[in-house]
């Protein structure tokens, strides 16, 4: 069962030429899955990806250096 207040889960879509991202969306599920067959259909032979929004639980990155070095 669904719960009414809850969040709708959120997706990002991304478009890449190479390591380079052309595109970056952003939307409810349904959209997003919208956006990505569009982008697919638009820019044939790039790698479209879609993954989930983060929503806050995930521990955030920290505000502190955590090496002396950087590699």
């Amino acid at each position: 069962m669904d719960d009414i207040n809850a969040e709708p889960h959120r997706q990002r879509v991304r478009v890449w030429f190479g390591e380079h991202r052309i595109a970056d969306y952003s939307a409810d599920s349904a959209l997003a899955a919208r956006y990505a067959d569009a982008m697919r259909r638009r820019f044939t032979g790039l790698r479209v990806t879609v993954d989930d929004v983060l929503t806050g639980t995930e521990r955030p990155v920290p505000g502190e250096r955590l090496w002396e070095l950087a590699p």
